[in-house]
């Protein structure tokens, strides 16, 4: 069974966003939480301790949650899959530490749009944003990085007349497929 920590950790990301000049007053733009995710995921002796892998259920941490900021570690199985979701009020941006993982985008001319996001490489988002993501290869980590914290997320699923319907869920419940 994976781990899931809904309760910050001990780390440093408050000097990481002093050290990098972030505000702590106000919520972060997509470039500042890219920035954020991209130097977090830098410092594996934060983290590297909450690193785990389970088929059947992803294992996530929170790192940081604040008024403005909220950081999480996800540990990544191909058999990991959130299924399409959005992130509600909240922008994003996600920092591939190890392995890669899958992000999907629909189109409607095209269906979903794959795009494999390789370790080393960072990708922010608006509050607009409305992706699938799961691990390409077992062992795949990413920094998470959202800004309001999230208390809400949508998830997608397509009801038997083939219509698109979201569902409100919690940030602290776990992202699968409702298919």
């Amino acid at each position: 069974m994976g781990v899931r920590q809904l309760t910050p950790t001990r780390t440093r990301v408050t000097d990481v966003l002093e050290d990098l000049g972030l505000p702590q007053d106000r919520d972060l733009a997509p470039d500042e939480l890219a920035r954020l995710a991209r130097t977090v995921a830098a410092r594996p002796q934060d983290w590297d301790h909450l690193v785990g892998f389970d088929d059947d259920e992803r294992v996530f941490a929170s790192l940081h949650r604040d008024a403005h900021v909220d950081v999480w570690l996800l540990c990544w199985t191909p058999q990991n899959d959130t299924g399409w979701h959005d992130h509600d009020v909240s922008c994003g941006a996600v920092s591939v530490v190890s392995g890669e993982l899958v992000e999907n985008n629909l189109t409607l001319a095209q269906g979903a749009r794959e795009t494999r996001v390789a370790a080393g490489t960072t990708f922010s988002f608006e509050t607009d944003h409305i992706h699938r993501l799961n691990g390409a290869v077992p062992g795949s980590v990413s920094v998470h990085a959202y800004s309001p914290p999230l208390w809400r997320m949508g998830q997608y699923r397509v009801d038997r007349r083939g219509l698109l319907k979201r569902v409100s869920l919690s940030y602290a419940d776990e992202l699968r497929p409702i298919d």
